[in-house]
């Protein structure tokens, strides 16, 4: 069975940094595409970052553009999100998420995702 655990999500001021890591178990995690999702209180879970299977291609929302940076470490199992310039509407619980097809391009939709973990709070103050 494939399980996705989060962590290093906590409390940040503004303009400080923070790595969530996702590790997984699971067969053929070097396969599948990886993504990063948000979801803040009473909103609709959002896409953040997402990353090919090989590590070669990775694509992020325009509000988190040039600031987060998806990586992945198929060795380890395990897919990152380095998130700098935080800022107080990055609040949110943050999920990794592995794609339903695996050797495909990259994937922003939530649909594309069937396996999630329990998520990690990245809090923001101002």
């Amino acid at each position: 069975q494939v399980q996705l655990v989060e962590s290093g999500g906590g409390l940040v001021q503004a303009g400080g940094s923070l790595r969530l890591s996702c590790a997984a178990s699971g067969r053929f995690f070097s396969s599948y595409n990886m993504g990063w999702f948000r979801q803040a209180p009473g909103k609709e879970r959002e896409f953040v970052a997402a990353i090919n299977w090989s590590g070669s291609v990775t694509t992020s929302s325009d509000s988190v553009k040039g600031r987060f940076t998806i990586s992945r470490d198929n060795a380890k199992t395990t897919v990152y999100l380095q998130m700098n310039s935080l800022k107080p509407e990055d609040t949110a619980i943050y999920y990794c998420a592995r794609s339903k097809d695996l050797l495909v391009g990259v994937r922003t939709s939530i649909t594309e995702y069937n396996y999630w973990g329990q998520g990690t709070q990245v809090t923001v103050s101002s």
